[in-house]
């Protein structure tokens, strides 16, 4: 990858695209660069997050809903205002109970995000 890959310093939510991700899921690709990368996912009640797994390290905050999140092994409730790290190459999912969004920091940056 380019060391120019990247983001432009100021972006407009207005301005941004939303791109559909599956069935009630949204993501809008926010700001970038090669090691780091910020993304909101809009989630419909019953929206589901498949179990998968990447090498890249991430960390979420919950803006609004509730949210049943796997990591591994483990199950919790998080709701807006909370937050979860994911380490490298770990399971995790979920199924949004009441609709919401979820703001998700990655890095490296997840290339297959951009086009």
């Amino acid at each position: 990858m380019s060391q120019e890959t990247r983001s432009d310093e100021f972006l407009f939510g207005k301005d941004i695209p939303w791109e559909e991700v599956g069935p009630g899921l949204k993501r809008q690709v926010l700001a970038f660069d090669d090691k780091i990368m910020l993304v909101k996912v809009k989630f419909d009640a019953g929206g589901i997050g498949e179990l998968h797994d990447h090498f890249h390290s991430q960390v979420t905050y919950v803006e609004s809903g509730e949210f049943e999140l796997t990591i591994g092994d483990q199950t919790r409730t998080l709701k807006g205002g909370d937050s979860f790290y994911i380490p490298p190459n770990i399971s995790h999912g979920c199924i949004c109970t009441q609709g919401g969004v979820l703001i998700d920091v990655f890095s490296p940056l997840r290339e297959e995000f951009i086009k």
